[in-house]
Order: structure tokens, then C-alpha cells, then sequence
């Protein structure tokens, strides 16, 4: 092969590898924004406890607990709902998506290395599948609550 040859073969093998670099940086970008939605959903959880038993103890005008009686019902307060429980799974799904795109990402690199890559969707429909039934739930949850 002649030397043009094998600088075209250099060049399109780099690209292969910038382009699996690109996909992983996506996934990433995709499992820190899966983990932040969590973070807030958690949160979320924590602020709507603390409003309903604010309301519930009756800071009011006259009447009004003490600081130290608010702070003691407050951290022992606990509302129902699934804010909580659903942010802390997207974060561990989040978590879970980071090592698997790592995993994906190292798996690939091997792959183009000794030019045997086949596209594998495990991780798509892993990612698809989270996402459609986060929806689905959703949809439900807000259907109920109209």
C-alpha cells in the first residue's frame, strides 16, 4: 500500500476512535443529566415535607411553636409520596448508565482496534426503556392528579 494509503488508514481509524469518544461524552452528558433530574426530584420531596408540616403545625400569627419544638416535629416529619423514592432511583440508574457508557466506551475502542466492531443496542434499549416507562408513570401520576 502506498504511503497516501496508509495515512488515509490512519486518518479514518482516528476519526472511528473521536466518534466513540463523542458517543461516550454523550452518554455521560446523559447520565449527569439523568442524576441531576433525581437530585431535584429528591429535593423536591424534602421542600413539600417541610411546607405540609409547616401547615400542619400551624405557624400562624398566634399560637406559634417554639424554634427548637418547629426544627424537632420537622426532622421527624415524613409526607407519603414517591418524589423521594423516584429521585433516588434516577440517580442510581444515572449512576449505573455512566458505568456501563464507560464500559461500552472501552469494549468499542478494542472493537475498532482489531476492526471487528458490530453495533450493539443493549445500552440504547436500556436508556429507552427507563426513559418510556419514567413517562408512562408520569402521564399516569399527572392523568390522576387533574
Amino acid at each position: 500500500m502506498n504511503e497516501s494509503g496508509t495515512e488515509k488508514n490512519r486518518q479514518d481509524h482516528s476519526r472511528e476512535h473521536l466518534a466513540n469518544e463523542r458517543t461516550f461524552l454523550a452518554w455521560i452528558r446523559t447520565s449527569i443529566g439523568i442524576m441531576a433530574f433525581g437530585f431535584v426530584l429528591e429535593r423536591f420531596a424534602f421542600f413539600i415535607q417541610k411546607l405540609v408540616l409547616l401547615e400542619k403545625i400551624g405557624l400562624k400569627a398566634a399560637g406559634k411553636p417554639s424554634g427548637a419544638e418547629a426544627g424537632k416535629a420537622i426532622s421527624t416529619f415524613r409526607t407519603p409520596g414517591y418524589s423521594a423514592a423516584l429521585g433516588i432511583v434516577f440517580v442510581v440508574f444515572g449512576i449505573l448508565l455512566a458505568v456501563f457508557a464507560f464500559i461500552r466506551y472501552r469494549e468499542v475502542g478494542k472493537e475498532l482496534d482489531e476492526q471487528r466492531y458490530h453495533p450493539k443496542a443493549a445500552l440504547d434499549a436500556a436508556l429507552t426503556a427507563f426513559v418510556l416507562t419514567t413517562g408512562i408513570l408520569l402521564l399516569v401520576y399527572l392523568i390522576k392528579s387533574l
